[in-house]
C-alpha cells in the first residue's frame, strides 16, 4: 500500500485489580505490532477516568473489582456520549454468569477468558476495535438461555425489520461471523454485511454486540431447518 501512511496503532486501556494479570496483559500488547497500551487501573472508578483522560480504542475490563465494580463503570461509559467511541472487552475467569449478562447488556462488545491464549486475548482486542463483537458460540448460547430466563420484551424498531433482516439478526445472535452466516445461507458475506448493517441502523444498536442484545431480547429466532 502507498501513499496512506502507517495504520495507527490500536491504543488500549486495562483495568484490572490484579497487579499480576495488569502486567501480563501490558507485557502482551506491548510486544504486538500496531498496538499500545496507554494505561492501567485498579478499580471502575480509577478506569472511568482512565478512558475519560486518554480516550483508548479498547478496554480490557474486569468486572469484579473493589469498590466500583467493572459493570458500574460499563454503565457509566455506556451513560457518557463522549465515551461510547471507547469498545470494551469483558476479561474474566468466568466463562458465562450473570455478570457477563449484565456486561453484555450495559454494552460490552466481548468477552475473554484470563487463561485464554495470548493469541486469542490479541485477537479479542483487534475484533473489537474493528467493530465487531466477540461472542463465541460458546459463551452466546449460555447467554441466549440467560435471556430465555428474563423473557422477552418490546424492542423499539424491530417491526421495521424486513423478514430477511430479523433473519440475519437471529443469525447473528449465535455469535457466528458474517463469513459463517453467508456459508450457511449460501449467500455471499457481502450479502450479509448488507442486511446486518440495515437492521442495526433500523435499531440504533451502537455495534455488532447491542445488536446480538436487542435480537436476544426481542426474541428472534432462526427459521427452521
Amino acid at each position: 500500500m502507498t501513499g496512506h501512511g502507517p495504520v495507527p496503532d490500536i491504543r488500549v486501556a486495562i483495568a484490572d485489580d490484579q497487579a499480576v494479570v495488569r502486567m501480563g496483559l501490558r507485557a502482551l500488547l506491548e510486544r504486538e505490532p500496531g498496538m499500545e497500551c496507554v494505561g492501567e487501573a485498579v478499580d471502575g472508578a480509577a478506569a472511568l477516568a482512565l478512558v475519560r483522560r486518554t480516550r483508548p480504542d479498547v478496554l480490557l475490563l474486569d468486572i469484579r473489582m473493589p469498590g466500583m465494580d467493572g459493570l458500574a463503570a460499563l454503565r457509566a461509559m455506556a451513560e457518557d456520549p463522549e465515551l461510547r467511541g471507547t469498545r470494551i472487552v469483558v476479561v474474566t475467569t468466568f466463562a458465562v454468569d450473570e455478570y457477563v449478562f449484565a456486561a453484555l447488556q450495559a454494552g460490552a462488545s466481548g468477552f475473554v477468558l484470563k487463561d485464554s491464549a495470548p493469541d486469542e486475548l490479541v485477537n479479542a482486542v483487534r475484533v473489537v476495535a474493528a467493530g465487531e463483537a466477540l461472542l463465541s458460540p460458546a459463551i452466546t448460547r449460555k447467554v441466549i438461555g440467560l435471556f430465555a430466563r428474563h423473557g422477552t420484551e418490546p424492542v423499539e424498531g424491530i417491526a421495521t425489520l424486513t423478514p430477511r433482516e430479523r433473519e440475519l439478526a437471529a443469525w447473528v445472535a449465535t455469535g457466528r461471523s458474517n463469513e459463517e452466516i453467508a456459508k450457511e445461507l449460501v449467500i455471499s458475506p457481502d450479502t450479509v454485511r448488507t442486511h446486518v448493517s440495515r437492521a442495526m441502523v433500523k435499531l440504533r444498536a451502537r455495534d455488532r454486540a447491542q445488536l446480538v442484545v436487542f435480537a436476544m431480547r426481542a426474541g428472534l429466532t432462526l427459521p427452521p431447518a
